[in-house]
């Protein structure tokens, strides 16, 4: 976030420490979220050696449509776009793969993501 006050030196002191007061809020949520997508990846990474370990294909279809039917609906409770929340979700599980690729190679157990 940009420190420059451009535009700024002729707003209101209570809007100015509204928009201070909300932003604050925002820099704590996107901490939040970046700490959360950490504990992901490391639960994330964890399946990728247990998958690599008993030869399982990186990918499973079947689970990565059931999680985002299943965001999709959690989106809409909190109004939520759900259409965000599922381009969110896969870009993830797009990451969460080549992970799980990049895992099975290095164990030598190396299968393709369309493979399960």
């Amino acid at each position: 976030m940009s420190t420059s006050r451009t535009g700024m030196d002729d707003v209101d002191p209570a809007v100015r420490a509204e928009l201070t007061r909300l932003r604050d809020s925002i820099d704590n949520i996107d901490a939040a979220v970046v700490h959360m997508l950490a504990e992901r990846f490391k639960a994330t990474q964890q399946v990728g050696h247990l998958k690599a370990a008993h030869r399982l294909p990186p990918a499973d279809p079947e689970r990565e449509a059931r999680q985002i039917a299943r965001l999709r609906a959690l989106a809409e409770d909190a109004k939520l776009d759900p259409a965000f929340a599922e381009k969110f979700l896969n870009f993830i599980i797009a990451e969460v793969i080549r992970h799980h690729e990049r895992i099975a190679e290095d164990n030598g157990t190396g299968r393709t993501a369309g493979a399960g």
